[in-house]
């Protein structure tokens, strides 16, 4: 991946990120939680869809397609687990 794309990379998740924060409401510290598992979850999904060489919605060299859905799958699996302590 070339610097652009890894910066790309970080533009979508973090506005996924920030999305579904604004979706599910929080503080600073929920909202920290939330980019940090938007892009841990964008670069595992990046990495899947480039491992099964899956092309859906290319972006250069970033596998979005994958990407996007690795990073909504973190953040509902993390947000489900934070609320586990709430209750």
């Amino acid at each position: 991946m070339t610097i652009p794309s890894i910066f790309y990379s970080f533009l979508v998740a973090s506005f996924l990120g920030s999305a579904f924060h604004f979706w599910k409401g929080g503080g600073g510290g929920r909202f920290l939680l939330m980019m940090i598992l938007s892009w841990v979850g964008f670069f595992l999904g990046h990495l899947t869809g480039a491992s099964w060489d899956v092309q859906i919605l290319m972006i250069g060299p970033v596998f979005g397609g994958f990407g996007v859905l690795g990073s909504l799958l973190v953040l509902i699996l993390g947000n489900w687990i934070s609320q586990l302590d709430d209750s």
